[in-house]
């Protein structure tokens, strides 16, 4: 199983090269993508690469509900224990 802050930093990393403008801003587990001004299609690009890097096929249908990046980042450490 992956660790929720490690997916949590490669959610973030994802975030700053999906959105350059991004690049230089503070971002934490508890921002939500929408705040931060990702839009939707950019949120599914973040999130493809990120499941991607870790190996990751589940439908999107399936991690809707979280409400910041480190919701996220533990549904998706829920999803690598299998």
């Amino acid at each position: 199983m992956q660790d929720a802050n490690k997916i949590t930093q490669i959610i973030i990393a994802e975030i700053r090269e999906t959105v350059p403008e991004l690049a230089d801003q503070e971002i934490s587990a508890s921002d939500a993508m929408a705040e931060l001004g990702v839009d939707s299609i950019e949120r599914s690009e973040v999130i493809i690469a990120t499941m991607e890097k870790l190996g990751l096929k589940i439908p999107m249908v399936q991690l809707h509900g979280p409400r910041n990046i480190g919701e996220l980042a533990a549904l998706l450490a829920t999803k690598t224990a299998g």
